[in-house]
């Protein structure tokens, strides 16, 4: 059975840092692209950042400079280091995990951690 567990989100002043951390069970990182998606109230759910199973990363230009993901395979977790926070980047958290094998997939949800942003 797979799990995604996020945890880390909280209340934050701008210009702080939180890291969020993603514990997965069932699935192999090291074949398994992670990413972090956020979505805030009255938006679509949108893409933050993805580490690939072979260590690439990409990120929403609004979180380059700011955010960096990591993963670390041996403990199944993966990180979302945010720092210089801003009012805008309050949204709820997901982590997504995705196998892509050509004809077919896997992918998974974590249920998503609150991250707000706010003086």
């Amino acid at each position: 059975q797979v799990k995604l567990v996020e945890s880390g989100g909280g209340l934050v002043q701008p210009g702080k840092s939180l890291n969020l951390s993603c514990a997965t069970s069932g699935i192999a990182l090291s074949i398994y692209d992670m990413s972090w998606y956020r979505q805030a109230p009255g938006k679509e759910r949108e893409l933050v950042a993805t580490l690939t199973g072979v260590g690439r990363t990409n990120y929403a230009d609004s979180v380059k400079g700011r955010f960096t993901i990591s993963k670390d395979n041996a403990k199944n977790t993966v990180a979302l280091q945010m720092d210089s926070l801003k009012p805008e980047d309050t949204a709820v958290y997901y982590c997504y995990a995705k196998f892509d094998s050509g004809p077919y997939y896997y992918d998974y949800w974590g249920q998503g951690t609150q991250v707000t942003v706010s003086s």
